[in-house]
């Protein structure tokens, strides 16, 4: 077993759980809560009702209107997160994260550790139960693909260890659309070929499949429909870009309210780079209008910035040069070309730094009642 899959159950929804006595034993939905909103994180309760994540709150409203909604506390998730993965880290010298709530743990060489990986892993679930409050569910196996399956089998509080000798068999009846790479359109062209669980993929001629998903995505599929994954275990990658979008409740238009929106974008983007000690070389923007339609834009700039009036500037001439006349349903702004954001030696540019470094001081305390642009709280108050 060299392997471990660790994914933490109904992660946002649970920590809400948690937290609040009275939300115990109820649905929890967690996600964005106007019109437009999709669900985050739904409580095993309201799974049952037949709500998931990514579905339209709308929907999921519909479905379960007696449930408890909630836009979620992200930073108070990201808090918990952490404390998580400082758990992992005891477990495994290598963790690749996923996403705040799962991580891959590189089991090679840690045989006299763990003994058997089965007590390693219900070890590892009951620190994070008795030091966080939270249940997770493990999955070990010969490789990414195979954990990362059998984490999910017997979810939630499940423990599954795949066995070499059994991962035909514990593959064969799952449905194709449980490998990696398999979308719906790819899941359709399997079905047209009569193919809907991995043992009939695995049964598959080449040939066959190469005609109907291309031969690079057969070659792929018959890999792991095989329980054949070479992918290693790495540590955290470095990060490459930092963003942020929002969708509109409404449609808005191309005037004041998408310049107010690109300076709140720009101010979150700086807040976030400059937290994270990095500078960005690269703007851009992202606009999705009301007919779906996604425009990208992007600009280089001479000298990497973190300050949020550069970043605004580059991303509102960015977006006045596509002069758009139809309504916008999303706007985002992305950083990247990081580079590491040290102090400058030049007189005005040390004193940006200063004055950036108090304003995100006094925010980072105050939060919403903080220092914001005059512009944002004309906005506000309208």
């Amino acid at each position: 077993m060299a392997v471990m899959h660790v994914d933490m159950d109904a992660f946002f929804a649970a920590i809400e759980q948690r937290d609040h006595a009275a939300y115990r034993g109820r649905p929890v939905i967690v996600g964005g809560l106007s019109g437009r909103g999709v669900v985050s994180t739904c409580s095993y309760e309201a799974r049952r009702y037949g709500v998931h994540s990514a579905m339209a709150m709308e929907r999921a409203r519909t479905l379960c209107p007696h449930a408890v909604f909630l836009e979620g506390n992200y930073a108070h998730y990201r808090e918990v997160s952490r404390a998580i993965f400082a758990i992992f880290a005891r477990y495994s010298p290598v963790v690749e994260p996923l996403s705040v709530d799962e991580a891959f743990l590189d089991l090679a060489g840690l045989g006299r550790i763990m003994r058997t990986p089965r007590g390693y892993a219900e070890k590892l679930k009951a620190d994070i139960w008795h030091e966080v409050g939270l249940v997770a569910s493990c999955g070990i196996a010969p490789n990414k693909f195979l954990a990362k399956i059998a984490s999910d089998l017997e979810k939630p509080d499940g423990l599954v260890v795949i066995e070499e000798e059994d991962v035909l068999s514990v593959l064969a009846p799952l449905a194709v659309a449980r490998i990696w790479g398999v979308g719906k359109k790819t899941e359709e062209a399997l079905r047209a070929l009569r193919i809907k669980t991995i043992g009939e993929l695995r049964e598959t001629s080449p040939a066959r499949l190469s005609c109907a998903v291309g031969a690079r995505m057969a070659q792929h599929l018959l890999a792991l429909a095989n329980g054949v994954d070479t992918r290693p275990v790495v540590a955290a990658r470095e990060r490459k870009s930092i963003g942020r979008e929002h969708t509109f409740p409404k449609d808005i238009s191309a005037g004041e309210e998408a310049e107010a929106a690109l300076l709140a974008l720009a101010g979150e983007v700086g807040r976030r780079l400059r937290r994270a000690g990095i500078r960005a070389r690269t703007i851009q923007i992202k606009v999705r209008l009301g007919s779906f339609q996604t425009i990208t834009r992007s600009r280089t700039l001479p000298d990497a910035t973190c300050y949020d009036a550069e970043i605004y500037k580059t991303a509102y001439e960015l977006f006045c040069a596509l002069r758009l006349r139809e309504g916008i349903r999303l706007l985002g702004i992305t950083a990247a070309g990081l580079t590491a954001g040290e102090l400058s030696l030049f007189r005005d540019e040390a004193k940006k730094d200063s004055l950036y470094a108090a304003i995100d001081a006094i925010n980072e305390k105050l939060g919403t009642a903080g220092i914001t642009k005059a512009k944002l709280l004309r906005r506000a108050h309208e």
